[in-house]
């Protein structure tokens, strides 16, 4: 049996444009779906990729104010070490108090002590004085001429004594106190000789002392001054606050 069509053509071509038109309005809103759900999401990504490159660049901020401060503290450190270095080299490392409260113990009341010169010699000198075979005594000056400068770093002091005694055999006796000290070392006479001084009587300190306040004249001369011999003597030392390497 065959079927008839009654349906006109444009009826048809109607109804396949709306099925078209509604297959393509779907197809626009899936996609306007699509990209609104991929708009949110970049969003949400995009936002938390600022929210930690803040958290960096506030991180970043921090660690070069670190940075910067680690290199003044840095700085400050190298300044102050310099600075300990030159205190380091320009410190005596001598117990002045000590050494005097030792002299003082070793001196008795025959030996009066004129001159106490404390000398810093590199310790190359004695190289140098042991190579030409002879060493000579410098006695240390209180000015120190612009042309001298004063040595630095690993030194070690000599000491100068200079004075008088009443006898030879006392020179020689505090030459062994002093090598018998813990505090010096290297102990030798320089020189010692004999000198006649003169000791005033009574009368002859008057005479020496002139007129009195009330205008007097002075006292008849008494006995002639009397003179005595005395050894003048110069020691030189080392303070033993060192101690020599092996090479």
């Amino acid at each position: 049996m065959k079927e008839i069509d009654f349906l006109p053509e444009w009826y048809r071509s109607g109804r396949r444009r709306q099925i078209s038109y509604r297959t393509q309005y779907v197809a626009l809103a899936g996609l306007f779906a699509v990209m609104m759900a991929w708009n949110f999401v970049s969003m949400n990504a995009l936002s938390k990729a600022s929210a930690e490159l803040a958290q960096m660049t506030a991180r970043d901020a921090e660690i070069y104010n670190r940075s910067r401060e680690f290199d003044r503290v840095k700085e400050e450190l190298r300044d102050l070490q310099k600075e300990a270095r030159i205190i380091d080299e320009a410190d005596s490392r001598i117990p002045v108090a000590n050494v005097l409260a030792e002299m003082s113990h070793l001196f008795d009341e025959r030996i009066i002590v004129s001159k106490v010169d404390f000398v810093a010699e590199r310790f190359a000198q004695e190289q140098k004085q042991q190579a030409g075979g002879a060493s000579v005594v410098r006695v240390a000056s209180s000015k120190v001429s612009r042309s001298q400068t004063l040595p630095l770093g690993k030194v070690r002091f000599k000491v100068v004594l200079a004075g008088q005694a009443l006898d030879p055999n006392d020179v020689a006796e505090l030459m062994c106190k002093l090598e018998d000290s813990a505090y010096f070392c290297s102990v030798y006479l320089s020189f010692s000789r004999n000198r006649s001084i003169e000791r005033l009587t009574g009368s002859a300190e008057q005479r020496r002392k002139g007129p009195g306040l009330s205008g007097m004249s002075r006292p008849a001369a008494g006995p002639a001054d009397e003179r005595l011999q005395v050894a003048e003597f110069e020691i030189t030392c080392y303070l033993a606050n060192y101690r020599k390497e092996q090479s």
